[in-house]
């Protein structure tokens, strides 16, 4: 993709701030060398990387830890292999000092040979960083990010440099003590000469009485020498070497001459620490090179996660997620915000960008300074992120075509040393590219051909995208040109949209409203900037004798569709709402479901084990399980819906029709109980008395009809099966040859109690429905319903 196209959407911007979200030096770099991808895989890779990285920082809230760029230690080490002669200290070879070919090396040329101890302090923070990344990756549970765990298990761990960094090493960046025995020793006789100086100037000061006359406590080092501080005044009162003078000539650093002696000794001290260093900065630095084929490619890992979770904190700086790309693919991002004005904090305005099945080309009209502009920019900017394997910021469930060449002809550019003009400017870049646009391109023109003559320059517009079209490449087109607008609205495979300005303030919306047009608002605009009103009336006076205005019409056209975009955000919100709303309220069905199913399976199992133990008699077991039952029935009597105020006792009359939540059915009122305010109501060919206020007035639409029974349906069938059966009015055999299908058909649709209702009369139908039912394979159990379900009218079966 060409320099010149990310420069104009301002991708090295993005670049900067993903680089700001890196820890180190070498990520920053590396995210200022990201440049998007033509290659379908790589890019599905990038983005898939991505998602697993959201899902793991989400997840476990990782970060990347700071560590020191190593870029110079590689070049020092890797130098180093090539000039160092063959057997230098360290390698398995050790070096002859006898030797004429290969010079016995002194502690002198050992800096010169080995990494400082810097250098291998930043070696060691890296290895620190790049193990709690990589056991980060490889002890927690993996199944949302298997690429980044997969990656951190191939790598090959350099277990002797780090132990040997760990164990040598500092925090501080000191070497440790217990780095070698010798480096051990030689410390502890220096803080053994220190412990002795400091005991012996003590007893001095106190025996010569010379106390007043420090200018600091006792002690101090100078020149690497214990000397003590004293006031300049009183230099002669003790006898000893001046090393050196304050800055102010207020205080003298004299040795004294019982010092002289120890002083050399550590002097000798601080020699062989420095060589016994050097040794052991030699030995590390040997190490780091015969591990470097394993800590190179562990350094080059841990700077791609550090730049792989900066991608992830960038996203979330964006509210940004990855977009599914793929060279079939459509343009389809919804919610698109221009990522530079949210990183400026600014409020972007969010806008739909849609071409659907064979459109490929998109023409925005409308006023200026009313975002058309901004709407290519946020088109071509996405894309190029997206393509980088970067988060966008649109809402879930975009998705691009795979361009590999983007071509952007956008602002003034003319050129007064190339002799261009604006408008040739365009046109040398348009013939420049050409040849390469295909139908991998996407081409952004904002209004090409405003250069010149309108007509000219329309007509050349349109012919270029004319052109596009034929070679099947995808474009989106700003532009003031009326040809072009109505172009956009006949042309096959060109989508039209305006950019929207509020009707009553003339300020833009930065809103897109698809499929019409827009007017220019050169008016307004002008107005708006300040232009004076004679000049202002005086263009309005041409443009009516020009016979061109159509801004009455535009405008009513851009109020619809202000109106239409108010509603659809507004049907949008409340879908939201409604799904939230939803979610909800089923969760708290299945959690109080669940509770209740646990309750009713716990007191069955109490009875039961009653039962079991001879506690009580299978008549007490029923009547325990009809009391539960009975108590869940209560329990799960919705109340009085909202909108459904319970209705006064004076407003329910004999006769009115009722409506029963309990029961989802309607029925009549067939008596009222003053005493109780009680009504006697009869349901489904079942009357029953019910307290007046569980129960409310039917709709009026409700047919006079019982209301349908409780069904259970196949998926295959489009006729249900009642879960009611009513028999009354049958001949037994007629009755029971009813019974026995619908049996059947209630236990293949996985019922597991039925309702038959027969009615009380003389109770010959009952005799017989329960003859059947004790010898069908099917029933379990049977029992006549509660008196305030129907009572022996109706019998209740239940199904295995």
């Amino acid at each position: 993709m060409e320099s010149r196209t990310l420069l104009l959407l301002e991708f090295p911007k993005i670049l900067e701030a993903l680089a700001a979200c890196c820890r180190s030096e070498s990520g920053a770099r590396s995210a200022c060398l990201i440049a998007p991808s033509s290659s379908q895989e790589d890019v599905s890779r990038r983005q898939s990387r991505l998602r697993q990285a959201l899902a793991w920082v989400d997840e476990t809230r990782v970060d990347c830890p700071v560590f020191p760029d190593l870029s110079g230690v590689w070049t020092h080490v890797q130098s180093e292999i090539h000039a160092m002669p063959k057997g230098y200290p360290g390698e398995h070879q050790p070096l002859d000092p006898s030797s004429t070919d290969h010079p016995a090396p002194s502690s002198r040329m050992l800096p010169s040979r080995t990494l400082d101890l810097d250098a291998l302090w930043a070696m060691g923070r890296f290895l620190g960083a790049a193990r709690e990344i990589r056991s980060g990756l490889l002890t927690a549970d993996a199944p949302r990010w298997p690429d980044l765990r997969l990656d951190a298990e191939s790598l090959s761990w350099p277990e002797r440099t780090a132990a040997a960094l760990k164990r040598c090493v500092g925090d501080d960046g000191r070497l440790k003590d217990e780095s070698s025995p010798e480096l051990w020793s030689i410390r502890q006789e220096i803080r053994q000469i220190h412990q002795h100086c400091t005991r012996r100037v003590k007893d001095f000061v106190l025996d010569q009485g010379i106390g007043h006359y420090l200018q600091d406590d006792f002690m101090t080092i100078s020149s690497d020498r214990y000397v003590l501080p004293l006031k300049s005044n009183f230099k002669g009162k003790v006898a000893g070497i001046i090393h050196d003078y304050s800055q102010t000539g207020e205080t003298c650093y004299i040795e004294p001459m019982f010092l002289v002696e120890v002083n050399n000794k550590l002097q000798e001290l601080k020699q062989d620490e420095r060589e016994a260093e050097n040794r052991i900065l030699a030995q590390l630095t040997a190490l780091v090179r015969q591990e470097l084929n394993q800590l190179q490619p562990l350094f080059l890992w841990l700077t791609n996660m550090d730049l792989l979770l900066a991608s992830v904190k960038l996203a979330q700086n964006l509210e940004a997620r990855p977009v599914d790309v793929a060279e079939d693919g459509e343009l389809d991002l919804k919610q698109a915000r221009h990522p530079l004005l949210l990183l400026a904090g600014h409020t972007a305005k969010p806008l739909d960008l849609q071409l659907n099945g064979n459109q490929r080309i998109l023409i925005i009209s409308g006023g200026n300074a009313g975002g058309k502009t901004v709407a290519l920019k946020t088109a071509g900017l996405l894309a190029v992120m997206a393509f980088s394997g970067l988060a966008v910021p649109v809402a879930e469930g975009g998705t691009l075509p795979l361009w590999r060449d983007i071509h952007v002809f956008m602002g003034d550019e003319q050129s007064l040393e190339g002799q261009l003009s604006t408008f040739s400017a365009q046109i040398s870049h348009v013939a420049a590219v050409w040849d390469r646009i295909d139908t991998n391109s996407l081409v952004l023109l904002d209004e090409f051909g405003a250069g010149t003559d309108p007509s000219q320059g329309a007509a050349l517009a349109q012919a270029v995208v004319d052109g596009l079209l034929d070679r099947g490449a995808w474009a989106a087109v700003a532009t003031h040109f009326p040809s072009l607008k109505a172009y956009s609205l006949t042309r096959e495979g060109v989508r039209s949209a305006s950019v929207l300005f509020d009707p009553q303030t003339n300020k833009p919306l930065y809103t897109l409203a698809y499929d019409q047009v827009g007017a220019s608002q050169a008016m307004e605009v002008a107005k708006e900037y300040g232009l004076p009103g004679s000049i202002l009336a005086k263009a309005e006076q041409y443009l009516l004798l020009d016979g061109a205005d159509t801004t009455l019409l535009i405008e009513r056209l851009n109020a619809l569709a202000v109106e239409r975009e108010k509603e659809l955000a507004e049907l949008a919100e409340l879908r939201a709402d409604l799904r939230r709303r939803k979610a909800k309220l089923r969760a708290e069905f299945d959690r109080d479901k669940s509770a209740l199913l646990l309750d009713i399976k716990k007191q069955s199992q109490n009875v039961l084990a009653k039962l079991r133990e001879e506690k009580i008699s299978r008549r007490q077991a029923l009547r325990d399980l009809a009391e539960t039952r009975k108590k869940l029935e209560t329990d799960s009597r919705p109340c009085t819906p909202p909108g459904h105020p319970g209705t006064a006792w004076e407003d329910h009359h004999v006769g009115d029709r009722i409506y029963y939540p309990a029961w989802n059915k309607t029925g009549t009122i067939q008596e009222k109980d003053e005493r109780r305010q009680a009504l006697k109501v009869e349901l489904g060919g079942v009357s029953l008395w019910l307290p007046h206020r569980e129960v409310m007035p039917a709709a009026p639409q409700e047919s006079p009809a019982s209301s349908p029974a409780k069904t259970v349906a196949r998926p295959d069938q489009s006729t249900p099966v009642s879960l009611r059966l009513d028999l009354r009015g049958k001949r037994a055999d007629e009755a029971l040859s009813e019974l026995a299908v619908f049996l059947d058909r209630a236990l293949l649709r996985g019922a597991e109690q039925v309702d038959i209702i027969h009615g009380r009369g003389t109770g010959a139908l009952r005799r017989e429905v329960h003859q059947f039912l004790k010898g069908h394979p099917v029933v379990t159990a049977f029992a006549v319903a509660n008196e305030d379900q129907g009572g022996d009218g109706m019998t209740v079966a239940s199904l295995h």
